[in-house]
């Protein structure tokens, strides 16, 4: 043997490949909000003079010069998540940022009410009443929890469609994902029940006083007028969602691998909790931390539907999404209850179910700390997509957009202007997530133009609606999706593999409804 061996070079382990992956739900947001921020600067500013609702009248844009330069607006794409979270805007100018007197702007309310549902659900959860119950309905519903799917799609679908039930569909994930999963299901099939049960109503509204009233409002006619073919096609789009969510939920059902989120691993600090045992009885205490979810989830509901407006059937611009105020006057038992008030609820019903459950001090601070802090990963994509609002309203581009809009629906048929405006309000509501801000910008412009095409404005209306809410079926700017996914853990690129054949359907069934009804008159 030579005295120059040589050595075998040790074996090395071969690179993994780093596949590209769909970024989270927060990086998608601050990608959007720079993409909107660009575009800002090569779309010029422009102003509409407004009447004395706020309403921009016809023909009168003109263009401005920009109100934000150099430094101005690199601070206001800093500043986005800031001002989407507490801007206040100006009543004069418009301007949105932290340091006006005027209105909330931003989401600040929605935050702190999932925060406080995350307490709630933490304090309630310890108690593992929801776990036991879960179990129990599961076993008794077997392999009919496709009823369970189509009954929560159509109340919320219904809920929607009369009062615009959307933002207050957070509360439903914790309680509903667990019973999925027991079901067989899994968590895409509770976020579309939820997501696609609520905004699909509130794209079908009828009598939704946020949505259709303050449309009516503006267009001059009865939140009533055009009703009939409004609930045809509520019946319609609600089935097709009842129809798709169970079909994809079936086959998970049958083969768990066709799933598209697949298996969510638990996180490295959550303690995931051992299976309930079948056969387990709810004691005492869990019954009664039962019956007080029960009854702060159907208050929720009650305290915010408002019966005066539904019933009343009036429409008119004090119809106000933000603060949740109508133009009717209230029934007596109407609580009128928002943000503020809900959020109380929740912190009031989590100290209640600490309480009963004889927790100490300690532990029902440390769960209710714990349960708002799970709720932050959702709150920063809240915030953020009401940032990329803030962009568009204080760089003026929304007009310039509304004007795009106005010229694009200019001169057409009676069937090709309605269609139109479907199709243009499409793109138009991702910048304005709000249906009553979007329908305030929108229909003082689009309902003259009817009258010239020989639309009827209640059919304005209608078409309006449907393009508004085609698009916040997906949006990235619509917290109730980006949040409502954000809370179940499901991503966002998965949800849009899902959700695409829907808003196909969605599309061709609207522009043949809407054509149809504009040609035949």
């Amino acid at each position: 043997m030579s005295a120059t061996t040589a050595e075998k070079p040790p074996d090395v382990a071969p690179r993994k490949k780093r596949s590209l992956k769909f970024p989270t739900a927060i990086t998608t947001l601050a990608i959007v909000t720079v993409l909107v921020w660009v575009a800002a600067i090569f779309i010029p500013s422009g102003r509409y003079q407004t009447d004395d609702t706020g309403g921009p009248i016809p023909g009168s844009f003109e263009e401005v010069p920009s109100p934000l330069e150099g430094w101005d607006r690199i601070r206001e794409l800093i500043l986005s998540p800031v001002n989407g979270l507490y801007g206040i805007q100006d009543a004069t100018s418009g301007f949105v940022n932290t340091e006006n007197v005027g209105r909330m702007f931003g989401s600040i309310g929605v935050v702190m009410f999932i925060m406080a549902l995350g307490a709630f659900i933490s304090v309630s959860f310890s108690t593992r009443s929801l776990e036991v119950a879960v179990s129990s309905m599961a076993q008794r519903l077997g392999s009919r929890g496709w009823l369970l799917i189509a009954a929560i799609m159509v109340l919320f679908s219904l809920l929607g469609s009369t009062m615009g039930f959307s933002v207050e569909t957070f509360g439903f994930y914790p309680l509903l994902i667990p019973l999925f999963l027991a079901l067989g299901y899994d968590r895409m099939v509770a976020a579309a029940a939820i997501i696609l049960g609520a905004l699909t109503g509130s794209m079908a509204s009828t009598v939704n006083p946020f949505s259709i009233g303050v449309a009516s409002g503006e267009a001059g006619v009865s939140i009533g007028d055009g009703i009939v073919l409004r609930v045809v096609l509520w019946v319609l789009l609600t089935a097709i969602a009842v129809a798709f969510v169970l079909r994809y939920a079936a086959k998970v059902r049958r083969d768990p691998s066709a799933s598209i989120v697949g298996h969510v691993e638990v996180a490295d600090d959550e303690e995931e909790a051992s299976p309930v045992e079948p056969g387990t009885k709810l004691s005492r205490t869990q019954t009664w931390v039962l019956v007080i979810t029960g009854l702060t989830f159907a208050l929720m509901i009650f305290s915010v539907i408002p019966w005066s407006s539904i019933f009343g059937a009036t429409a008119g611009p004090a119809e106000d999404e933000l603060v949740h105020a109508t133009a009717t006057e209230p029934y007596w038992f109407e609580l009128g209850w928002w943000f503020p008030q809900l959020t109380m609820l929740f912190v009031l019903a989590a100290l209640l179910v600490g309480v009963v459950a004889r927790m100490g001090e300690s532990t029902i601070v440390s769960l209710i700390g714990r349960g708002a802090a799970d709720m932050i990963g959702p709150a920063i994509v809240i915030l953020l997509a009401r940032g990329v609002s803030v962009i568009m309203t204080n760089t003026e581009t929304l007009d310039t957009v509304l004007h795009a809009m106005e010229r694009a629906v200019e001169g057409a048929s009676a069937a090709g202007f309605a269609v139109l405006v479907t199709l243009v309000n499409i793109p138009l509501a991702f910048l304005i997530p709000s249906s009553s801000g979007h329908a305030t910008l929108a229909m003082p412009l689009l309902a003259p133009l009817g009258d010239f095409a020989g639309v009827s404005r209640a059919l304005v209306i209608t078409a309006f609606q449907m393009g508004h809410g085609l698009m916040l079926l997906f949006a990235p700017t619509n917290a109730v999706v980006v949040g409502g996914l954000a809370i179940a853990k499901v991503g966002y690129d998965k949800y849009l593999k899902f959700v695409w054949p829907l808003l196909v359907i969605n599309l061709v069934l609207v522009v043949t409804v809407i054509g149809i009804a504009a040609a035949t008159g």
